[in-house]
């Protein structure tokens, strides 16, 4: 399934909301997400924010300390609550599998 193509976006998340296939993940299906929830055109900062997201999942396997995902980007410990609703739109918008349990706790 080409995701960009998919007219409702519902489609490609599961009941908590995640993306179900991060593999077909890009910046224009973030703007898509984003759009979706009300956020408008994302600046640099946001989606510089996103891809460090990726990156540090797709290295560790599982959600990165958030202040650490700040400082790899030079901003206080807090960014993510500070650019995005929660840490929770931010994983969704960066088209992230759902963490579990224990991790969406934390991301709320």
């Amino acid at each position: 399934m080409n995701p960009t193509a998919v007219e409702d976006l519902s489609l490609l998340f599961d009941k908590d909301g995640f993306f179900i296939h991060p593999e077909q993940w890009d910046l224009a299906m973030a703007q898509r997400i984003a759009n979706s929830e009300g956020m408008g055109a994302m600046d640099d900062l946001q989606q510089g924010l996103l891809l460090t997201l990726r990156d540090e999942f797709q290295k560790f396997g599982a959600v990165t300390a958030l202040s650490h995902i700040c400082h790899l980007n030079g901003l206080d410990a807090d960014c993510l609550h500070q650019v995005f609703r929660s840490p929770r739109q931010a994983w969704r918008i960066a088209g992230l599998p759902n963490p579990g349990e224990e991790a969406k706790a934390y991301l709320a």
